[in-house]
């Protein structure tokens, strides 16, 4: 299924996204090195009983870049100026990884929009001092050589037992991935460097919240991420494999997130 991209103008660039299905709003918002096209096999399910909005954020896929920083508030705001441009004011979120960054900085910014939030092989937590420090000399690797560093970047991402398998889509990913322009790439890395802890967002808020982790991700350490949600009502789901759950645990991952809608009537 091949959906259809719109535009939507926002400060001067295009903004490309897709509006499929009817019912609820369910925004998909996709990660690092990604675009929409990773949400295209789970919208097709997730369509049936939803209005799906996938869009690609600023720098990535056919989106032109804003600045040489994207903060995830630059992000949330070009979000939240797609759904006001398409009248929905309220909606669920479902962010991979940068993704999640993402749709956590709407819910700070837009909490009145919010019905529910997915964080998928994402966290709530800001970079530690030693993660910005890899930001920094990702940066400087990505100027140096560019192919390499995506193509390493995306192998990197899947849990080893796993890139034999799924040595196909990998391919598919890293080709995506390589049509993200440079500065798209250093504007994200500089902005997930500086975005703020929010925690907070995960106890002190009053809609469901869902936390899908993959067991062998070695981006998020399974076990560093378990703190933040600890006496809080967000919820935790567990998969086998590594950081791209929608690939490594397809079923799984689309099962995850068909049960937390249908629970919470979203």
């Amino acid at each position: 299924m091949n959906q259809t991209v719109l535009t939507h103008r926002y400060k001067n660039i295009d903004i490309a996204y897709t509006d499929s299905g009817k019912g609820t709003a369910l925004v998909l918002i996709h990660g690092f090195l990604e675009n929409q096209l990773m949400w295209q096999e789970l919208s097709l399910e997730l369509s049936k009983k939803h209005r799906i909005i996938t869009i690609d954020l600023l720098g990535h896929g056919q989106t032109a870049c804003l600045g040489y920083v994207h903060s995830m508030e630059d992000q949330a705001d070009m979000v939240q100026d797609v759904l006001s441009h398409l009248r929905i004011r309220k909606a669920s979120l479902i962010g991979h990884s940068m993704g999640g960054y993402v749709a956590l900085a709407f819910a700070e910014l837009y909490p009145e929009m919010v019905k529910g939030i997915v964080l998928l092989n994402s966290t709530s937590l800001a970079d530690s001092d030693e993660r910005k420090t890899n930001r920094d000399r990702a940066i400087a690797a990505v100027k140096k050589d560019y192919t390499a560093f995506v193509r390493l970047s995306i192998a990197n991402l899947f849990s080893e037992e796993n890139r034999a398998r799924l040595s196909a889509e990998i391919e598919q990913v890293k080709g995506q991935a390589l049509k993200t322009p440079l500065q798209g790439i250093v504007a994200a890395l500089e902005g997930m460097k500086i975005r703020n802890d929010r925690e907070v967002l995960l106890h002190f808020t009053p809609y469901p919240k869902l936390l899908i982790l993959g067991l062998k991700d070695t981006v998020l350490l399974y076990d560093d991420q378990l703190d933040q949600i600890e006496k809080s009502n967000t919820e935790l789901i567990t998969l086998s494999g590594g950081h791209m759950s929608y690939l490594e645990n397809k079923a799984e991952t689309l099962e995850a997130f068909v049960q937390f809608l249908k629970k919470h009537k979203l």
